[in-house]
């Protein structure tokens, strides 16, 4: 019976245990289904942060729709039309020309060939001839122009131009055996192991005419090897035909571009490449000053870029007679098809129909700009250790500290693990995986969880009869009448709040060090009046911070006049202030002390928030959450910088126009927010609005403001004279302003200036 009731005790940990193997061993296998996961958050990364348009020398030469419309010919186009835009490219100053396509059968519409297809015919007897006119036939089909000829002689002349220039022409490779296979135009190197059997294999492959390939400077396999999914993420740099190397087009087109004239392959082995003993394939692809970064196949990752202007230029304007050379001068040209009609289009992460030949040309781009997307070779360990150090951590503290501190935990990892992939993409270009790991772990912690459930569930009960001791008083009246509400959740509504903190209050703390009870006494005085001013209008204390008061109104109970409440509170907590203070100097010198008066600086606004019960399972609290409330708290903390006692939000000012005395006092950016936001004083009650002296002094004040914001600093200076004279209160205020104006005069904040002054304290 005891070894029963102890294998109970250890299911909480046997269990979890036999989850968290399981996890580790299904990410080992990497399944298709994992993998897919996998790539659909990569796709995500590059769908919310695509690559940004980096200038390079590579554009695409697209065979579009209103290419093949405008020429009036079929594709495939004769390839003396092809001989002349190659002709007319590199006069413009193009240097690399690669073909997203193969020319593997002569020209049909080539002269030759349709006058040897006609004599072909099995209506023509050759025989039948006379000796004379089939003597004539040989030398009349030598002397017919060939277009293939002629497109070969072309691209033979731009390749003995320079050393850099050339045509790159595309195979492809093929599952299927071949007798001809595609020329190398490369050497190969490879430094470390041998890197083949990790190099995707082919059986065979469709290769261009003898007499083109024979011209060209390069040769490349046009081969887009899309994932299970078939979506196109990762481009293959080298391929093989069994111990053949092939590059691809755009690594061949980038060759040609450097006039290198050797690949050097980087695989495990290699001159610092640490690999632990093990064989690991490829790691790099270097050609010229370019070195490449690959999987161990050889496949390279493509982060993907949005359209570009000047990036696709269609086929039809390079033979328009206004082409500007400058589109092409200089670059790689991949010439390739988004004509639907023609099917050669991809899925990518952006677009699910983009042409093949735009994968190219990406690729080609980034590589050129050092821009490197990679998977490292350390992310499937971190990936495994983050489950296992998690898994494991779970596994140990969810049955002794309960469910919510596991699920804090899985939720923080989790957390943690995304915006840790996240920086390491955006920042570093690094894709690692935090999704299987944070399923892995939930299926460890949700088993562990589960266990405890019914254990978990009676404590959670003895808690709750016990909360009710640390309810606010609000909460409690919530709970008398429906017992129901005691649980966790709020409701948006608009409110107001208001925050009041005393000045100074570390100078009047440190004089009271040899009399701790006197402190708390005065803490005492001085939160009772101002307590009771807000409770009498309708407010509702939510929570004391040391010498701070936190308040609100319009909930619980609703309070249509909120604005005004709050205000009338924050004045009268002022003249109660000065009654505090009155009885402090009065104590202070009967017994021979230098008083020290208490002063306040409150911060009034209005606005949307959650208000409503919240904390944890453990303890909450009637409380509110929201931009408004923080803002409010801003605008305290900035009573002090303007010399004022009260600031009010704009939304606060709005309501209460008419009903109390206010002057505009800046547009600010408060720390923490970006911004800007219009604040105000608060001077009277409505009385004071009546007087003609503050209707002068808001006038003259607001076109102070105007003045000042639109860097007419003479004027603003001899407008504030004016507002000093209308007014004695606000010396400070205007004296900050005057600050201000001789600082802009000696550093002037542009043309561009809008007038936000940006807080760099709370």
């Amino acid at each position: 019976m005891r070894g029963l009731r102890f294998a109970k005790r250890q299911m909480v940990y046997i269990i979890p245990g036999l989850m968290l193997l399981a996890a580790l061993a299904l990410r080992v296998e990497n399944p298709q289904f994992l993998q897919v996961f996998q790539l659909k958050l990569f796709d995500l990364y590059n769908q919310i942060q695509p690559r940004p348009h980096q200038p390079a020398p590579v554009a695409i030469l697209d065979l579009d729709d209103e290419t093949l419309s405008r020429s009036g010919m079929q594709w495939p186009w004769p390839r003396s039309r092809l001989a002349e835009m190659l002709v007319r490219l590199f006069n413009a100053g193009a240097r690399v020309i690669a073909f997203d396509m193969v020319f593997a059968e002569a020209d049909r519409t080539s002269p030759r060939q349709a006058l040897s297809v006609w004599l072909n015919q099995p209506e023509l007897d050759l025989e039948k001839l006379s000796p004379e006119l089939r003597a004539l036939s040989e030398p009349i089909l030598e002397s017919i122009p060939d277009h293939d000829a002629a497109f070969a002689n072309v691209i033979g002349q731009i390749r003995q131009a320079a050393k850099n220039y050339g045509v790159v022409a595309g195979v492809v490779l093929t599952t299927e055996t071949t007798e001809v296979l595609p020329q190398i135009k490369a050497g190969f190197a490879v430094a470390g192991d041998d890197p083949k059997p990790f190099i995707d294999n082919f059986a065979g492959a469709v290769a261009n005419l003898p007499l083109i390939e024979k011209e060209v400077s390069g040769v490349g396999t046009f081969n887009l090897l899309a994932e299970s999914d078939g979506i196109i993420r990762r481009v293959p740099t080298v391929l093989r035909i069994g111990k053949q190397l092939y590059p691809s087009l755009s690594m061949e087109a980038l060759r040609v571009f450097q006039g290198a004239s050797t690949y050097i392959l980087k695989a495990s082995g290699a001159n610092m490449e640490e690999s632990f003993g093990e064989q690991t394939g490829l790691n790099h692809v270097k050609v010229g000053h370019l070195e490449v970064p690959v999987d161990h196949d050889g496949r390279f990752w493509v982060h993907f870029a949005r359209d570009a202007p000047g990036r696709v230029i269609p086929a039809w304007k390079v033979f328009a007679d206004d082409f500007d050379p400058a589109q092409v001068q200089g670059k790689i040209l991949f010439f390739g098809t988004s004509a639907a009609g023609l099917k050669d289009l991809r899925a990518t992460p952006l677009n699910p129909v983009a042409a093949g030949v735009d994968v190219h040309a990406q690729t080609a781009e980034q590589i050129l700009a050092g821009h490197f997307m990679e998977r490292p070779d350390w992310a499937f360990g971190a990936e495994v250790v983050f489950i296992f150090v998690l898994g494991l951590l779970l596994v140990t503290l969810t049955p002794r500290f309960g469910a919510l501190p596991g699920a804090g935990l899985s939720v923080a990892a989790t957390i943690g693990a995304v915006a840790l992939s996240w920086h390491l993409y955006t920042d570093r270009l690094f894709l690692l995986d935090p999704i299987y790991p944070a399923i892995a772990t939930l299926a460890v912690y949700l088993a562990s969880s589960l266990i405890r459930y019914l254990q978990t569930e009676a404590e959670r009960e003895q808690v709750r009869g016990a909360f009710s001791q640390y309810l606010s008083p609000a909460l409690v009246e919530q709970l008398a009448d429906d017992p129901d509400r005691l649980r966790l959740g709020g409701e948006m509504k608009k409110m107001t709040f208001l925050f009041c903190d005393v000045r100074g209050f570390t100078t009047i703390s440190e004089s009271f060090k040899s009399n701790p009870q006197g402190l708390t006494r005065l803490i005492n005085r001085f939160l009772t009046p101002l307590t009771d001013t807000i409770l009498a209008r309708n407010g509702t204390i939510d929570k004391y911070m040391g010498d701070c008061i936190m308040a609100f109104w319009n909930a619980p109970f609703d309070d249509p006049e909120h604005p005004a409440h709050a205000c009338e509170s924050a004045l009268v907590m002022f003249e109660e202030l000065e009654h505090l203070n009155e009885d402090l100097e009065r104590e202070a010198l009967e017994e021979g002390r230098q008083p020290l008066p208490l002063k306040i600086g409150v911060g009034v606004n209005t606005g949307d928030c959650v208000v409503g019960n919240m904390g944890s399972e453990q303890r909450f609290d009637y409380s509110v959450l929201g931009d408004a409330v923080n803002l409010a708290s801003r605008l305290e903390g900035q009573s002090k910088n303007y010399g004022v006692g009260i600031v009010i939000g704009e939304d606060t000012k709005d309501v209460v126009d008419d009903e109390f005395a206010t002057l505009e006092l800046d547009l600010i950016a408060v720390k923490g927010k970006v911004e800007a936001v219009r604040i105000f004083t608060l001077l009277g009650r409505k009385d004071l609005l009546a007087t003609e002296s503050y209707r002068k002094l808001r006038g003259v004040h607001g076109e102070m403001l105007d003045a000042y914001r639109h860097q007419e600093w003479d004027r603003a200076r001899q407008l504030l004279g004016q507002c000093r004279a209308a007014d004695g209160t606000l010396d400070e205020l205007y004296d900050l302003y005057d600050e201000r104006i001789d600082h802009y005069l000696e550093n002037p904040p542009g043309d561009d200036w809008d007038g936000v002054f940006v807080a760099t304290t709370k």
